[in-house]
């Protein structure tokens, strides 16, 4: 049986006049989509192990955005934005971590300009800098040999230049990291940026998320891992579509690391 952990939410917090080191922004997918949920857990357990100090916003959390201002409604992102961004400062938050690269680059990138200043790290940033501060230990375990492609989300990677983390967490599980042939700044998207994730792609010869997993399976991966929900699952619906459900597994980065060593 699993064990429960109970994740504290800033208000708690500030009930009881403390400040928690990190602020773990969960977003939409990892709150409400079933698949986004495991790695939310998956990513909770690492803080847990590691000893993070760290809360969520709860009920109170609100979309960042994101969507609305990629379909290009800039009045309804920033009445999201600045419902968050208020609340944030009243929290009197500093650092935010989070698993989804979209939540990521429009926290760091975006909300600045509104009065939203804040150190934001994505979720494989703050595990490589819990791995070399001693804090957690990243081990090959189950999946030490296994053949690995990496895909690189667009809002992770060329939209903020970060490579490096996610790769060097997998060097330390031991994979076989195979790259595909495009990839880091050269990299294909999933298919789901631009708010593309919730509509029905447009006519062309190929979806692009179907593309892009043909591109991973040629590698021949036992996993198709990233760092994103969002990649997760186009990739997945990819996998599924070439049929390869029962041989290839897409795997968050922070889900690798917990099933590695059985946490």
């Amino acid at each position: 049986m699993s064990r429960v952990i109970k994740v504290p939410t800033m208000a708690q917090y500030i009930a009881d006049k403390k400040q928690p080191e990190v602020l773990l922004w969960v977003g939409c997918a990892g709150s409400f989509d079933d698949r986004a949920k495991k790695i939310t857990k998956a990513f909770v357990k690492l803080l847990h192990n590691a000893r993070v100090d760290f809360a969520v916003l709860g009920t109170e959390e609100g979309c960042t955005g994101d969507p609305a201002k990629r379909v290009g409604n800039e009045f309804l992102f920033q009445m999201q934005a600045m419902a968050n961004i208020e609340l944030m400062n009243a929290y009197d938050i500093k650092k935010v971590v989070t698993a989804c690269p979209h939540c990521f680059n429009t926290l760091k990138n975006e909300y600045p300009q509104l009065g939203g200043n804040y150190e934001v790290v994505h979720h494989t940033q703050f595990l490589k800098s819990l791995l070399d501060d001693g804090r957690l230990k990243v081990e090959g375990g189950k999946f030490k040999g296994k053949r690995i492609t990496y895909h690189d989300p667009c809002y992770l990677g060329r939209a903020n230049n970060i490579y490096e983390a996610p790769r060097e967490l997998l060097k330390k599980l031991e994979v076989a990291l195979i790259e595909m042939k495009k990839n880091k700044r050269n990299g294909l998207c999933c298919g789901a940026g631009g708010s593309q994730m919730f509509k029905e792609s447009e006519k062309g010869d190929k979806d692009i998320n179907i593309l892009r997993t043909e591109q991973a399976l040629e590698r021949k991966p036992a996993i198709i891992t990233t760092g994103c929900p969002f990649c997760n699952t186009m990739m997945a619906d990819g996998v599924k579509n070439e049929e390869k459900e029962t041989l290839v597994k897409v795997m968050d980065i922070a889900e690798m690391i917990v099933n590695a060593q059985d946490l």
